[in-house]
């Protein structure tokens, strides 16, 4: 690569298609109707001030969007479009209202809420890097060449470093979630919070990214199983423990791409240094 010019055109990045993204297609769908249903932003949108403009519309879009495009990931001939399209919407909910809301109001919720979004905009990414064809790479071959593969993996790694710190800075409310037979639910809190800071670290400076990124996939996955749909099924969740639970299985679903797009990678370093210059 001789420079900004270069990476324009330069040859697409190796992303194959793979069982998580047709995981994360239908994770879309369900997610999607999830809207309808609700009438409302579905967890995962969610915190949406009560005063933005046309919110009820823009609830019913968001639902739509997320159906149209997960539908769009399954049908070949549309998939680029779906991914495209899907990838600039979420940068945008990113940008446009998630950042500043976090800078103007700096609790937990809108960090948190920044943090899914932004591993949910770098699984995206990764599927329009993936799916991008020559129209793609000739004009917007910073984003779905090697550089953006690489900035879509350290927008994954950064959100997960904020996830980390929560489980520190508010162990009162994570410890308790910990299953009582797993005993020792301070250690696990912990635990499970280290072990996001080091994956998202691990994945943003590119050593070890690969393990890095399958360890924090299966972690999401466990608590998943282990911590919310136990919950669903033995008691009388309450509105923030569903939208964990959504929030949960959206974030695995988004982890498994991004592990994916390692596959065939060196386990010990990731490159993103050369692609980077």
């Amino acid at each position: 690569m001789d420079g900004l010019g270069r990476d324009s055109v330069e040859t697409k990045p190796t992303v194959p298609a793979r069982i998580s993204h047709f995981v994360f297609a239908f994770v879309l769908i369900g997610w999607g109707i999830l809207g309808l249903v609700k009438g409302d932003f579905a967890p995962g949108w969610q915190p949406v001030p009560e005063s933005m403009p046309a919110r009820q519309a823009s609830a019913y879009v968001c639902a739509f969007v997320c159906i149209a495009v997960g539908a769009g990931l399954l049908w070949r001939r549309r998939s680029t479009l779906a991914a495209r399209v899907f990838f600039f919407w979420l940068l945008i909910w990113l940008v446009v209202l998630r950042l500043p809301w976090m800078i103007v109001s700096f609790g937990v919720d809108h960090w948190w809420s920044a943090s899914s979004t932004a591993m949910l905009t770098a699984a995206a990414w990764i599927m329009y890097v993936s799916l991008s064809n020559d129209w793609d790479r000739q004009h917007l071959g910073l984003v779905v060449g090697r550089r953006g593969l690489a900035l879509a993996r350290i927008l994954f790694g950064s959100g997960l470093i904020p996830i980390g710190l929560a489980h520190f800075l508010y162990l009162e409310a994570t410890a308790p979630l910990v299953p009582s037979w797993l005993m020792w639910p301070v250690f696990w809190a912990y635990f499970t919070g280290a072990a996001f800071i080091a994956a998202g670290i691990a994945i943003i400076i590119g050593v070890l990214p690969r393990l890095a990124s399958m360890l924090v996939t299966l972690q999401i996955g466990l608590l998943t199983l282990v911590v919310w749909v136990p919950i669903v099924l033995t008691g009388q969740p309450n509105a923030f423990q569903w939208g964990e639970v959504v929030v949960s299985i959206i974030l695995t679903a988004c982890s498994w791409v991004i592990a994916d797009s390692y596959i065939g990678t060196s386990w010990l370093v990731s490159g993103r240094r050369k692609q980077l210059s």
